[in-house]
């Protein structure tokens, strides 16, 4: 992709508004929070207290909105005292300049690094510098700093308890992770009736497993219909497979097929219910016709073999979501633990230290938001516009680790800011409000901002450009004053964020042929997992399938973000064509689907082992291994020792239909892979 090409489609991502469901209640929750803190320190301690308050209140509502699985009071609590130590220190500094750009500058290389630990942290630390920047103005002396410090705190604190007291939509983030998964699960299944190899992407599933770690407090407390439902539904994708797919279960024509497509419909019926019921907190209301379809003994007549045992399965298995859907389960089984926050600051420190390294694009964002954000400051005071800390506010806002988000966002912010502070300077220049009412626009400002900042950054950039300039207003600065130099400052901050990637970048695009390489060997350890357990029914369990099914699917995920990053790079790939990584992921992706048919017909611990699986397993992670450095090195993978170990199969085919059935769709699998990157086209569908 050019430059200009690469340019407009960021802009045109950035100036997006995206359709989300909006919550108006937790919106006014937010900005009942701001407006108790805004009030409060307005009435005790005047205006410029009130907006040191006022900042801190507004940050912590909007960590309150991030996709995160702690609980949103300490999601609140910790933005607030983060950013009250941030004030803090930066005050302390203030007084000197080259010492307060050595402290900003250390600031904001730690809140680059904090991208290591999600975006969640990533965010907020971005934010931390960016309100410090102008918090650090208003205090006269270190013991108000220390005093403003605390209202910061304070107003993170009452966002908290705000959250405690009028909590909406309980559970709302698990909730809407595991509907999701079901609701994935249920198109799938009608995906199948028409595409009996139709795809499956399991990133619903891996985020509801994120989802399903839970401290033990919340162990204790979380609904029924959370306890066990996920752990049904990862069951149930592979058992739609099977019965879909002609190698393992019906066959493609006849009364089967028709059979199969009538439990499909069903069990997407079923799976819909099951959704609607968790996401909402209802009851369960499942078609009885849906019910009947499943559990019809024609059914069970006109099918046979593996394609009866799938359906049986199949009926089963939603019998038990419906179940743990109406809670009535007694057993909670386990759960995964999510442990507090200070048992995961080792983990933190070793995940930032991985990422000191010279290829390391959160590294790469560190310095280059480091290097902006310093120089923007020093731009800023140098230039006689006055305000001079809108530039690098506007830096350390829109940089993110990736090109695409980066312009996107800076493109937003501009355009956003334009139309936020027009508005808000007609509406001061008009009515002339005062303290009161600045503070009541402001918090007005926060709520639209809250309630639309799901649906696009530029939309919540109006109501927060709006919302500083009556929050400024509020404490006596003449809008007048700001509005030009805030404009000019804001396209000057945003020119050079975009600006550093363009000479610093962290491209995606060169890395794809890593990331393939990583999501083959993965894959290839799921698939002889599985042929393991055919070899050794008697000596093992699914654990070891469990967890190279995991990392299969992770490995994939961080394919499809990379490619998802690399499309908007101005970069040219190397050796990886547009075909070639389309036709690659297709293959992977029927790889995988290979042991996943296979899964669902796991051997009882007591069947007769198959040796020749045994084979089958160790040649596939020995070329799997090579494969994958071949691919790193742009040659073209070969499988010598996979293809030796499937001609010796016919006795297997004979004896075990599923088995041999799975072997030939491998087999087919990687011939497509091999075709992909040696320059062959990509394939339908």
């Amino acid at each position: 992709m050019t430059w200009l090409r690469a340019l407009k489609e960021t802009a045109r991502f950035g100036l997006t508004l995206e359709r989300r469901r909006l919550e108006p209640l937790v919106a006014l929750r937010g900005a009942a929070g701001l407006a108790i803190t805004v009030g409060g320190a307005l009435a005790l301690f005047g205006p410029v207290v009130a907006v040191s308050s006022a900042f801190g209140a507004f940050q912590a509502a909007i960590a309150t909105y991030q996709r995160s699985w702690r609980p949103r009071p300490v999601l609140a609590l910790a933005s607030g005292a983060s950013l009250a130590l941030s004030t803090f220190v930066g005050y302390l500094a203030g007084g000197s300049l080259p010492l307060f750009v050595l402290v900003l500058a250390a600031w904001t290389f730690a809140a680059g690094l904090a991208w290591a630990l999600g975006t969640t942290v990533g965010v907020i630390a971005a934010s931390n510098v960016a309100i410090m920047l102008v918090t650090i103005t208003l205090p006269t002396s270190v013991a108000t700093a220390a005093g403003h410090a605390a209202v910061i705190a304070v107003g993170g604190a009452v966002q908290a308890l705000l959250v405690l007291l009028f909590p909406v939509r309980r559970w709302a983030a698990q909730r809407d992770a595991l509907a999701d998964a079901l609701a994935a699960e249920a198109d799938y299944a009608r995906r199948l009736r028409h595409d009996p190899t139709a795809s499956f992407d399991p990133q619903p599933l891996m985020v509801a497993r994120s989802a399903a770690v839970v401290t033990p407090r919340q162990a204790r407390r979380r609904p029924a219909e959370l306890h066990g439902t996920r752990g049904v539904a990862e069951r149930i994708r592979p058992v739609l497979a099977s019965l879909a797919d002609p190698a393992v279960g019906v066959p493609e024509e006849g009364p089967e097929r028709d059979r199969c497509r009538e439990l499909l419909a069903a069990a997407g019926r079923v799976l819909d219910a099951a959704a609607h019921a968790i996401r909402y907190g209802d009851p369960v209301r499942i078609p009885p016709d849906a019910l009947a379809t499943l559990k019809t003994p024609d059914t069970l007549k006109l099918l046979s073999g593996p394609p009866r045992r799938a359906a049986i399965r199949l009926a089963a298995l939603l019998d038990d979501v419906v179940e743990e859907t109406r809670g009535e389960s007694d057993d909670e089984g386990p759960y995964r633990d999510r442990p507090p926050l200070a048992r995961l600051l080792p983990g933190a420190v070793r995940r930032v230290r991985k990422e000191l390294r010279r290829d390391s694009p959160v590294l790469r964002h560190a310095l280059r938001v480091t290097a902006v954000v310093c120089a923007g400051y020093l731009l800023g005071a140098a230039l006689p516009l006055g305000h001079g800390y809108w530039a690098p506010m506007t830096s350390v806002m829109v940089m993110r680790p990736d090109f695409s988000q980066t312009y996107a966002r800076s493109v937003a912010r501009f355009g956003g800011t334009l139309v936020g502070v027009g508005v808000a300077t007609a509406v001061v220049q008009t009515a002339d409000p005062g303290v009161w009412l600045s503070g009541a626009l402001a918090v007005l400002c926060a709520f639209v901002m809250y309630l639309v900042m799901r649906t696009g950054y530029v939309a919540a950039n109006v109501a927060i450009s709006a919302y500083v300039v009556f929050l400024l207003g509020m404490a006596g600065q003449e809008a007048g004053q700001t509005v030009p130099e805030r404009v000019l400052l804001t396209l000057l901050g945003g020119l050079l964020a975009m600006v550093s990637y363009a000479l610093y970048p962290a491209w995606e695009t060169p890395r794809l042929r890593n990331r393939l390489a990583e999501w083959l060997k993965a894959d290839g350890r799921y698939v002889a997992a599985v042929f393991d357990h055919y070899a050794h029914p008697a000596d093992r369990d699914s654990q070891d399938i469990r967890t190279a099914l995991l990392d299969a699917r992770d490995a994939r995920i961080a394919w499809q973000d990379a490619l998802a990053r690399a499309v908007h790079e101005p970069v040219r790939s190397r050796g990886l064509t547009r075909a070639a990584a389309e036709g690659a992921e297709h293959a992977l992706a029927q790889m995988g689907r290979s042991a996943m048919l296979l899964e669902a017909h796991l051997p009882e611990h007591g069947a007769v082992p198959v040796p020749a699986a045994r084979s089958l397993a160790t040649a596939l992670r020995q070329d799997t291994e090579r494969a994958a450095k071949a691919v790193r090195e742009r040659r073209t993978p070969d499988w010598d020792r996979v293809r030796a170990a499937l001609a010796e199969w016919e006795e297997v085919e004979r004896g075990h239909p599923v088995l041999g059935s799975g072997a030939a769709l491998l087999a087919e699998a990687l011939d497509e892979l091999t075709d992909a990157l040696s320059g062959g086209r990509a394939p339908k569908g």
